[in-house]
């Protein structure tokens, strides 16, 4: 059966200078900051402990966060996942006390995508508060590249239990919940985080940031723009180390009355299958004029 996911739970980014992310995830991306010493810093954006964690040094690597319903699933997932063939690790003490969790088990997608699961995770007894007025609400989902978006879809489908939403060339948007995509696989070159998005109130909260970071000299590289697959609309701008971040609003539900009648939709690889107002993406994985 594999894992079955209840939600994502953080992402962690090794960056290059830990100030420097931190000072633009708190100025810029308005999250709050919730805990730092000196190779590390604890970032969210709602009621979670923590959405993003920056770690010292760009060789400390990148991951992703699983959240499952227990710590009898995490050894139910670890189990099935070791008998298919996946190897699997579980995590230290240190490591499950740097991820504010439990429980963790470690394993990779077949890209090298770093994949942890997570049982018993933190939340926190106080509301989020965040640096400046960006209308988040919540931390949603993450992009992967994936260097054969066969096996990757496969992997995330067969073994961790989740479903594809919609194509776009070969490039799924995979569900775990009723979201539309939790997770986004982009054929790269190369494995590694894509973009991170945050969920906003309204589209009012994407055009006041689309001018806060005009005036600020942040470089937008998709939007603002609506995405014909989920119906949500969107601006996506870098951060340091090349991270692309997302804020979107209005993004679909698939409830368990839709899965009745609900089929994945194939949309051809071109623009307007990315943007169905018309904004053109200044981002590698969405460049429909590349070879391959």
């Amino acid at each position: 059966m594999g894992a079955d996911l209840h939600d994502i739970r953080y992402v962690r980014i090794g960056c290059e200078d830990l100030d420097t992310s931190i000072a633009f995830a708190t100025d810029i991306l308005g999250l709050e900051l919730m805990e730092r010493d000196a190779n590390a810093a604890y970032l969210r954006g709602d009621d979670r402990d923590h959405n993003i964690c920056y770690t010292r040094g760009r060789e400390s690597g990148q991951a992703t966060g699983w959240e499952v319903d227990s710590m009898d699933a995490l050894d139910t997932a670890a189990a099935s996942l070791e008998a298919a063939g996946i190897r699997v690790r579980a995590g230290t003490s240190a490591e499950r006390e740097q991820r504010r969790s439990r429980g963790l088990v470690v394993m990779s997608d077949p890209t090298g995508n770093s994949i942890e699961l997570v049982a018993r995770p933190a939340h926190c007894g106080r509301r989020y508060y965040g640096t400046r007025d960006a209308g988040i609400n919540a931390f949603s989902h993450v992009g992967l590249r994936t260097t054969n978006a066969t096996a990757d879809e496969a992997f995330w489908v067969g073994h961790l239990g989740a479903k594809v939403s919609d194509w776009i060339g070969d490039a799924a948007l995979i569900r775990i919940n009723e979201v539309h995509h939790n997770v986004a696989l982009f054929p790269s070159a190369y494995a590694g985080i894509q973009h991170v998005n945050f969920q906003v109130d309204e589209v009012d909260d994407i055009m006041r940031s689309f001018y806060f970071l005009q005036q600020r000299n942040v470089r937008i590289v998709f939007g603002p723009g609506r995405h014909p697959t989920s119906g949500a609309r969107f601006l996506y701008f870098q951060g340091p180390d090349n991270i692309i971040y997302e804020y979107s609003c209005g993004v679909r539900s698939i409830t368990a009355e839709d899965e009745k009648s609900y089929v994945p939709r194939s949309f051809p690889f071109e623009p307007s299958s990315f943007c169905m107002w018309g904004s053109k993406p200044d981002i590698p994985e969405f460049d429909t004029t590349r070879d391959g």
